[in-house]
């Protein structure tokens, strides 16, 4: 009971986003779904979970695709509540935005926005081209007790539907106006990897007063300040010398070695080097720091921000993994990315397609084809926030979560917090016990109790404490 009074109270911050409540007890409805289900069906498994009625199946559908749902100002209103809880990771005075992209498998031959995408990975389990959404993410890093994690904001499709070929919006253009829609208050540093590290990102950050820190490839270039001497006719010069990053690995004399925990608690001793360089793809003095790492060899750092301690680059960017672990519970547990609309009105794309051309299609065709993608945001949006929620109740209530957990599993140890999974199976063990009236002023028991099938196995559970 007291995991979910915590839930709700967060819940029920949302509630300026809907202008009805019958919306928004719909959204809540979902939201409790995605947070206690055990399968990933898509919105058959809230049917399941919930012990719903099937007429409430095609209800369902509607929500998703329901023009009610402001999809920016749910984001915008989540990402509020998350900042308010005052346990965002700082350095400098500035929270940290990890930022990835992630591919979705998508067979679905009448999805839009589904296309042929590569991945580039090491791995080879992963296949080296798919067919599906190719989506940006952005995720606030939150700490508790030096432990971390990422907590999902937003994360919106970016690729494959091109509704006008004059308007050459690339991906990092996209990036940039989805950090700007989410209206962040505060000063920032965006961490990604070295996909991110150009021109665009760069200056789209220092217009907005923010920072970026990142990798950079080990064949770039850069260029030392050039020096002050006489004054000549024509522009200043701005570059001096040119070096080879890489070749700054060669002089290890000029490393110093510093033992530090990078990765975990663990103290580890790394030799590092800072060097503040113009980079010619913005044509300012960025900070550059070369580490080497006695087992994960060499890598090279860069930050927008010349007061940031080389140390703090190399910690910052060390947690950019955390929105990599975020990826993985939200496929395999929450089932953030596990929606299966398709649009009947389609034609059916082939295995090879790439991105769908809408400049020729009817206006109706258009809102279409926009309607579908709003219902992949919606049903994005809320596994985000879903997951956002197991997290904070990891973070905030963990003895509370394992007093409920009400199972076992071998690697329970002091200090450590438990998964969303571990979470999701204390809120279903509790379930039951919250709709039997806590929820009151929103009237969420009667609306979810009314839907229930009696017949069900799953319905006799709901009203089991009723």
């Amino acid at each position: 009971m007291q995991l979910w009074i915590q839930w709700w109270n967060i819940v029920k911050q949302l509630r300026p986003c809907f202008s009805r409540r019958a919306t928004f007890l719909w959204f809540s409805l979902v939201l409790i779904s995605f947070s206690t289900r055990s399968d990933l069906a898509g919105v058959t498994s809230i049917i399941r979970s919930l012990g719903l009625d099937e007429f409430y199946y095609d209800r369902l559908l509607d929500f998703f695709h329901s023009s009610a749902i402001k999809i920016n100002l749910l984001s915008c209103q989540w990402v509020k509540i998350i900042l308010k809880l005052n346990m965002s990771h700082k350095v400098n005075g500035r929270i940290i935005i990890l930022a990835d992209g992630i591919k979705i498998s998508k067979e679905g031959k009448k999805m839009p926005a589904v296309k042929s995408l590569h991945q580039e990975s090491g791995n080879n389990s992963k296949p080296e081209y798919i067919m599906g959404h190719s989506c940006q993410a952005l995720s606030l890093l939150m700490t508790t007790a030096s432990y971390f994690f990422a907590v999902p904001m937003t994360c919106r499709i970016h690729e494959g539907i091109v509704e006008c070929c004059r308007h050459k919006k690339t991906q990092m253009d996209k990036i940039i106006s989805m950090i700007g829609s989410l209206k962040i208050s505060e000063p920032f540093y965006l961490v990604a990897d070295a996909y991110y590290a150009n021109q665009k990102i760069v200056l789209g950050l220092l217009e907005q007063g923010q920072h970026l820190v990142t990798r950079v490839k080990r064949n770039a270039v850069a260029y030392f300040p050039a020096e002050i001497g006489k004054s000549k006719a024509g522009r200043p010069k701005i570059y001096g010398d040119k070096i080879k990053l890489r070749d700054v690995f060669k002089q290890s004399s000029a490393m110093t070695s510093v033992t530090a925990a990078i990765y975990d608690d663990i103290p580890i001793t790394i030799a590092y080097r800072c060097l503040d360089l113009v980079w010619r793809p913005v044509g300012i003095i960025v900070r550059f720091v070369f580490v080497m790492h006695s087992t994960r060899g060499n890598i090279i750092l860069m930050a927008t921000d010349l007061s940031l301690d080389p140390i703090d680059i190399i910690k910052i960017y060390a947690l950019r993994f955390k929105i990599e672990v975020s990826f993985k519970q939200a496929v395999n547990t929450i089932g953030t990315y596990a929606y299966h609309f398709w649009m009947m009105s389609m034609k059916k794309i082939k295995r090879t397609s790439g991105d769908q051309y809408l400049h020729r299609a009817t206006l109706e065709y258009r809102e279409l084809v926009k309607r579908k993608i709003n219902a992949y945001h919606t049903h994005i949006q809320i596994g985000l926030i879903a997951q956002g929620l197991l997290q904070i109740l990891s973070m905030t209530s963990h003895q509370l979560v394992w007093k409920f957990f009400g199972s076992w599993i071998r690697t329970i140890r002091p200090g450590i917090l438990p998964s969303e999974a571990i979470v999701m199976e204390a809120l279903r063990n509790t379930l039951p016990e919250f709709l039997k009236g806590s929820t009151t002023e929103a009237n969420l028991e009667k609306f979810i109790l009314d839907k229930v099938d009696l017949f069900r196995s799953e319905g006799q559970r709901m009203i089991a404490f009723g």
